[in-house]
């Protein structure tokens, strides 16, 4: 079907392509945002990718959308699944699950800093009540413009007020510091190229904000003074629109700039925050980098744009809203394996972009799949910095509490909040440690899971099948299988056997049958299966997001 052409109804079969990772259909204007991107393609005459397979598609929403693996039986069970709207059923149900606040949780605390130790220095109380703070506003689905209010005006102690730690966050606490980490979180701007007044106008809504120590250690209350008044600071308060504040006596300039930041009128808000919604699901913004808007950094596709800004208000700040409409357009769909390889291709998203999985969300992923666990530690020993060892990645709160692994895979350290914080470059120490590492090897030699296939399982077809569900998403291909089994020493199987190692009704039923194949010799058999574990998390199907 030609780019742009009419909408296909929801319920049309997809095509099968001769690989596992995409369909034989090309994508249609099914969505507005769909239509906005086939245009714009059209028009600088780039070929978008068919489709992702189903195989591909619940991986990479259990991974944008929870920051978590599918585990072998959902993967099996949405592959199996025939109905027409899986792929918006499955986004439905995924915005609803723990894991979804739990991800996105980690997300907001890297733009918004959360960190006990040097040289943000939260402390680990106030790191536990704004975590808990962000957590609570997202998984109760609070409205963007009130989060974005109660940051900005919030008072009182840092360990039992969340959002203060706002402003406690910023290294630089002057006025000037704190518009800097304004304007970067809410407008998308870095100030260090502002001309001096525009960042001093800016500077003026935060000229009243005082700290104040308490009795107990490391305790700090954050309040507006109006007493601060007297140094004339609020009085050149303008707006980054140019406009003149106007502030009435005894009047926080906080909620005067908060008043003028969620207006429906100010271009700024809403376009930040559909921006940093996109970049994080796609990848990169329709500006990028989200937090480098300027005159000089204009959006690849203004009209996507405008059209998700619209979206926004009109739902209410809903940000669930943006993330479907998103997440069961044809564009979030599509293949990674592009047509066009080019730079305007990637920009204008021909395609799905390869994306190593984030330090937190690959060892995620290598604990389920092995069923181990990973120990964190902060480098500076506080009450509350004691981490269970069967704690997520994704969950821990404080920045201060990392791992090795975590450092050498680059997780972001929450020093500046901005994009470019997390290296999700592949290095050789990251390549040497995933392939030599006694850490590696202890998780896939000690993994209860792997344990448990092998000795339930009836064939070794069964356990290759198995092993490929469980680390991939996906069954093996034919040619997967007969490549394994000739180096894993495997018999032919006495009938044809499909992708999974069975034939007939056992692959249907997912059970195995007598004509699945045995070891010639039994003896190598967990070891080869755990060879072919090995190489599988060393692939590049599995550490990319596709």
């Amino acid at each position: 079907m030609a780019v742009g052409s009419a909408a296909a109804p929801e319920s049309a079969p997809r095509a099968v392509a001769p690989n596992p990772y995409e369909t034989a259909s090309a994508p249609t204007g099914r969505t507005e945002i769909d239509r906005l991107v086939l245009a714009k393609l059209n028009k600088l005459g780039i070929q978008p990718a068919n489709l992702c397979s189903d195989a591909v598609f619940v991986r990479r929403a259990y991974l944008d959308v929870i920051g978590t693996m599918p585990t072998g039986k959902e993967a099996m069970a949405f592959i199996k699944d025939e109905s027409p709207n899986k792929r918006e059923a499955l986004i439905d149900v995924l915005l609803k699950r723990t894991e979804f606040t739990d991800y996105w949780t980690m997300r907001w605390d890297e733009a918004l800093r959360v960190k006990a130790e040097f040289p943000i220095n939260l402390w680990p109380n106030a790191v536990q009540a704004y975590h808990r703070w962000i957590f609570t506003a997202l998984r109760d689905g609070m409205p963007y413009d009130k989060f974005a209010r109660e940051l900005l005006t919030a008072n009182g102690s840092n360990f039992r007020v969340g959002p203060v730690n706002f402003y406690r966050a910023v290294q630089d606490k002057t006025p000037a510091g704190v518009a800097h980490a304004v304007a970067q979180t809410f407008l998308g701007e870095r100030t260090e190229k502002w001309p001096k007044e525009r960042l001093a106008g800016l500077a003026g809504f935060f000229s009243q904000i005082d700290y104040k120590a308490t009795l107990e250690w490391k305790e700090e209350i954050v309040y507006y003074d109006p007493a601060m008044a007297t140094n004339g600071l609020a009085k050149t308060a303008v707006f980054p629109d140019g406009k003149p504040a106007l502030i009435a006596p005894d009047t926080d300039p906080r909620q005067v700039f908060a008043d003028w930041l969620i207006g429906e009128k100010n271009p700024w808000f809403a376009r930040v925050a559909v921006n940093r919604v996109w970049a994080w699901l796609m990848g990169r913004g329709i500006i990028h980098e989200p937090d480098d808007l300027r005159a000089d950094n204009p959006p690849c596709n203004a009209e996507l744009l405008a059209y998700l800004q619209k979206e926004l208000i009109a739902a209410k700040w809903d940000l669930r809203h943006i993330y479907r409409l998103i997440l069961t357009s044809d564009t979030y769909q599509l293949s990674s394996i592009a047509k066009t390889r080019s730079a305007a291709a990637e920009a204008n998203f021909a395609s799905y972009p390869l994306r190593r999985l984030e330090a937190e969300v690959l060892i995620d992923a290598l604990n389920q799949i092995t069923g181990t666990t990973e120990k964190y530690v902060s480098a500076i020993p506080e009450p509350f910095t004691f981490i269970p060892e069967d704690q997520r990645a994704i969950q821990l709160g404080d920045g201060s509490i990392s791992s090795s692994f975590l450092e050498m895979f680059g997780r972001p350290a929450r020093d500046t909040g901005l994009w470019s914080e997390r290296v999700n470059k592949t290095t050789p120490d990251q390549t040497l440690h995933m392939l030599n590492s006694s850490h590696i090897q202890r998780k896939l030699e000690q993994s209860p899971k792997f344990q448990a296939l092998m000795r339930n399982a009836t064939a070794p077809r069964e356990v290759i099948g198995g092993l490929y569900l469980m680390i991939l998403s996906r069954l093996p291909t034919p040619q997967e299988i007969q490549a394994i089994a000739g180096y894993a020493q495997i018999e032919a199987p006495a009938t044809a056997a499909s992708a999974t190692g069975k034939s007939g009704k056992s692959a249907k039923s997912g059970k195995s049958s007598k004509s699945s194949g045995k070891y010639r010799d039994p003896g190598k058999g967990r070891e080869a299966a755990l060879d072919i574990a090995w190489a599988l998390i060393n692939s590049q199907e599995f550490l990319y997001r596709h």
